[in-house]
C-alpha cells in the first residue's frame, strides 16, 4: 500500500462525499446491511466502482457505499467489507477507514457476526466489543507509516471508546435491546476455527471470535478516530455448538436478528445526532 492507492479511490467518490464531514462512518458486516435505515442517499456508489477496492466476494456483503441524511446528521457507510482472506492484500481491507478519514468522519462503528464463545452467548445476541485478540499476529500497520495513520508506534490501550460504546448502552436501553459486552477474537480465516483452538481463546480471556473488524479498528485508532465495534451472534463456536458450522446458518440468523440490529443501530445514530461531543 502507499498513498498512490487510496488518492485513486477518493478521486472516484463524488465531490458530495467531501463538503461536509459526516458525523457518523459505518462499516457493516455480515448481514448488517439490512438494518440500516438510509432513507434516499444523497450518494450511492457499488463497490466495483472504487479502485482498489472491489466487488464484494462474500454473501451477506451488499457491497456498496452510502452517504445519507438520518436524524439530522450526515453519515457515510460501507455496507459490506473485504477480508483478509480474500486474498488481494491489506489495501481493500483497510481502505474504507481511510476513504472516512479523508472525508473527515471522527467517529467510527465497525459491525460484525461472530461466534460465540462465553457461554452465557446464545445466537442472536449482540455484543459490544470492549477489547480485542490480534490472534494472526500480523497487521495492516506493517510497512511504510501512512500519512494521517499517526507514529510507527500507534497505543492501543483504548482502541474502542468509552463515549461512543456509552452511546450504544443508552441506545439498547431505549429500545429494549439486551446488550452484552466482550472480548472479540480476530482470526484471518477462511476457516472456521478448530475445537481446540476455540478452548485456547476462551483461555485467552475471548468472549466471541470473528474473521474482521479488527484491522479496520486497528488503523481508526491510529488514525485518531474514536471507534466502537458490535458484534451479532449468529452462532456457537466449534466444540460448543452443533457437528457442523456454515455461512449459511451465519446470513440466516442475521436475518432473524435483523429488526433488533435495526432498532438498535438507529437509536444509537439519534444519539449520536443529540451528542454534543458529537
Amino acid at each position: 500500500m502507499d498513498a498512490t492507492f487510496f488518492d485513486t479511490a477518493a478521486a472516484a467518490l463524488p465531490k458530495t462525499c467531501f463538503d461536509s464531514p459526516p458525523a457518523c462512518g459505518l462499516i457493516l458486516g455480515s448481514g448488517w446491511s439490512q438494518a440500516l435505515s438510509a432513507g434516499e442517499p444523497l450518494v450511492r456508489l457499488p463497490y466495483r466502482a472504487i479502485p482498489g477496492l472491489g466487488a464484494s466476494t462474500v454473501v451477506g456483503h451488499a457491497g456498496e457505499f452510502l452517504c445519507f441524511e438520518r436524524h439530522g446528521i450526515r453519515i457515510a457507510a460501507f455496507l459490506g467489507r473485504r477480508h483478509w482472506y480474500e486474498g488481494a492484500g491489506w489495501g481493500p481491507v483497510v481502505l474504507p477507514v481511510e476513504l472516512l478519514r479523508r472525508m473527515g468522519v471522527r467517529n467510527l462503528l465497525i459491525t460484525n457476526a461472530a461466534g460465540g464463545i462465553r457461554s452465557s452467548l446464545k445466537p442472536g445476541d449482540l455484543m459490544l466489543i470492549r477489547d480485542h485478540i490480534n490472534t494472526v499476529g500480523i497487521s495492516p500497520l506493517t510497512g511504510p507509516v501512512m500519512p494521517g495513520w499517526g507514529p510507527r508506534f500507534p497505543d492501543q490501550s483504548a482502541v474502542y471508546h468509552p463515549g461512543l460504546s456509552g452511546l450504544l448502552r443508552m441506545a439498547a436501553h431505549d429500545t429494549g435491546v439486551s446488550l452484552s459486552d466482550g472480548i472479540y477474537a480476530f482470526t484471518s480465516g477462511p476457516g472456521y476455527e478448530t475445537p481446540a483452538e476455540i478452548r485456547a481463546y476462551a483461555g485467552m480471556g475471548a468472549d466471541a471470535v470473528g474473521m474482521s473488524t479488527v484491522p479496520e479498528a486497528t488503523v481508526a485508532n491510529a488514525a485518531g478516530m474514536r471507534t466502537a465495534g458490535l458484534c451479532c451472534i449468529t452462532n456457537m463456536a466449534a466444540g460448543i455448538s452443533g457437528p457442523h458450522l456454515s455461512h449459511g446458518e451465519v446470513l440466516a440468523q442475521t436475518q432473524a436478528t435483523a429488526p433488533v440490529m435495526t432498532a438498535l443501530l438507529d437509536a444509537f445514530l439519534a444519539h449520536l445526532a443529540a451528542s454534543p461531543n458529537a
